[in-house]
């Protein structure tokens, strides 16, 4: 119908909030919208890793490539990964990782010459941009920060020795999965639980606890007053239908409704420590709305690629 408008308004609701960590509700939008933000936060939010490995000497008892493949698995600090160029796309160097716009360059000199073994760990690299380091695992629990060695890399006995150069670049998850900001993402549809207090009542103080214990979850519990089965916390349920069966097997079917609100999506989302769990969000909203704009401008070819490059491109299907 002419002049309808289909647009819907989402809203975030932060529930609970931590550097590497993030609880929030997505409300008034649908499942599609939802999966899109989770696949981006998963696969195309940018960050910076080592991909270039140039290894001097290396006398310890893993190979070259195993060493390069762990130094590329350390999460490194991005915080500005999204204003780096990809090396792919950057006309100022050629890729050597002597370029300020998209490398950082690493070093790494370690040598054992004592008889204990020497832990090679990412606080040894050295990094040419101070905003670009290994993550720092170290917390506040009450542990001497010293003993924070960092990520072992490789041990080293007497008389063994490891010198290499690394080149860190700006890359994407769907191209490694080292360039993945997210140790996890999940959303779950928010249960709506009703339940039929007529029904309820008719049950024995034993067919109700019975029925309450037939969750795998602590969905539901007894209140030591009223005697009343109440609903203590709804999303633990993991719809599995149990209380459901249950009921029928007692002959009180519609005991209880549970449905999914199909509007109302409840996130976690944990970060490599790469860049905070908050800005993991922000950055995959942003990388959305550009990808939203290039099909926007998939029709103008010319204006499309000059804009966004290779992204334009992907999103026509080049």
């Amino acid at each position: 119908m002419e002049g309808v408008s289909y647009q819907r308004f989402p809203k975030i609701k932060i529930r609970e909030l931590k550097d590497d960590y993030a609880k929030f509700e997505l409300r008034e939008t649908d499942a599609s919208m939802a999966n899109a933000l989770r696949r981006v936060m998963i696969a195309e939010v940018p960050t910076v890793a080592i991909d270039l490995v140039e290894i001097d000497v290396n006398s310890s008892v893993l190979n070259d490539e195993f060493i390069a493949h762990r130094l590329g698995l350390i999460p490194l600090t991005s915080e500005r990964a999204m204003a780096m160029r990809f090396s792919r796309d950057c006309d100022a160097c050629d890729g050597d990782g002597q370029c300020e716009f998209c490398s950082v360059e690493f070093h790494l000199r370690a040598k054992c010459i004592s008889d204990e073994t020497l832990d090679v760990t990412s606080k040894d690299l050295i990094s040419s941009d101070h905003t670009v380091v290994p993550v720092d695992f170290s917390d506040s629990s009450g542990y001497d920060s010293s003993d924070k060695k960092g990520i072992i890399i490789v041990k080293l006995r007497r008389g063994q020795e490891l010198r290499l150069r690394a080149i860190a670049r700006k890359g994407i998850g769907k191209d490694h999965a080292k360039w993945s900001p997210a140790a996890t993402v999940t959303f779950m549809y928010e249960p709506e639980i009703h339940i039929n207090e007529d029904l309820m009542e008719s049950l024995t103080l034993e067919e109700k606890t019975s029925w309450v214990e037939s969750s795998p979850t602590k969905v539901f519990d007894i209140d030591p007053n009223t005697q009343q089965v109440i609903v203590v916390d709804p999303e633990a349920y993991t719809y599995d239908d149990e209380v459901l069966k249950k009921a029928e097997a007692m002959g009180k079917p519609g005991l209880v409704e549970i449905y999914a609100k199909e509007d109302s999506f409840i996130f976690t989302v944990e970060s490599t420590g790469a860049i905070k769990a908050s800005q993991l969000v922000l950055n995959a909203i942003e990388v959305l709305k550009q990808k939203l704009d290039a099909v926007r401008l998939s029709e103008d070819t010319v204006e499309a690629d000059d804009q966004f490059g290779e992204l334009g491109a992907h999103m026509r299907g080049g």
